[in-house]
């Protein structure tokens, strides 16, 4: 196949990705079973379980954290995009529950801005405002960490002086 052949066929394979019509082996994507945890990056998730839960596993925590609370109440939260699973044992270490964990994006108007190889992440609800999100740059990530924290820090002081 000659060069220019085969920047046609990408480029055409690009044309046809980008208006959606290539078409993927369903096998390649990864649906969610019908009892998988749904969750947002960045937010949290009630889930019932049995009361003698004892013990909580989670696959990866890198996707989803867990806690469980008193009553069998578990929150999941997610921490990056993904799939995972949690298994929750009893004292006995028998398996009551084992299901998989969905984390997928924010769900508010996102606006992503590419500087060159850079990326930042606005949050539009309605203005704009930084909001970090996985994959940003790194200048941008820790800048906006350390101005969330100088606010952070700001604010315990306030509190702290007026009590």
């Amino acid at each position: 196949m000659s060069s220019q052949s085969l920047r046609f066929s990408m480029r055409s394979a690009f044309c046809a990705l980008a208006a959606g019509m290539l078409m993927w082996p369903m096998a390649a994507i990864a649906e969610p079973s019908a009892n998988a945890i749904a969750v947002n990056v960045d937010q949290a998730r009630l889930v019932k379980l049995p009361a003698r839960v004892a013990t909580i596993v989670v696959g990866n925590p890198l996707i989803a954290d867990v806690a469980l609370q008193a009553g069998g109440v578990l929150v999941v939260t997610g921490k990056g995009y993904g799939a995972t699973n949690f298994i929750a044992m009893d004292r006995a270490g028998e398996v009551l529950v084992d299901r998989q964990i969905q984390v997928e994006g924010p769900t508010d108007q996102l606006i992503t801005v590419y500087r060159g190889v850079d990326r930042e992440s606005y949050s539009c609800m309605p203005i704009c405002q930084r909001r970090i999100t996985l994959g940003d740059g790194d200048s941008f990530f820790k800048s906006t960490m350390e101005q969330a924290g100088n606010l952070s820090g700001q604010a315990s002081t306030s509190a702290a002086a007026k009590q």
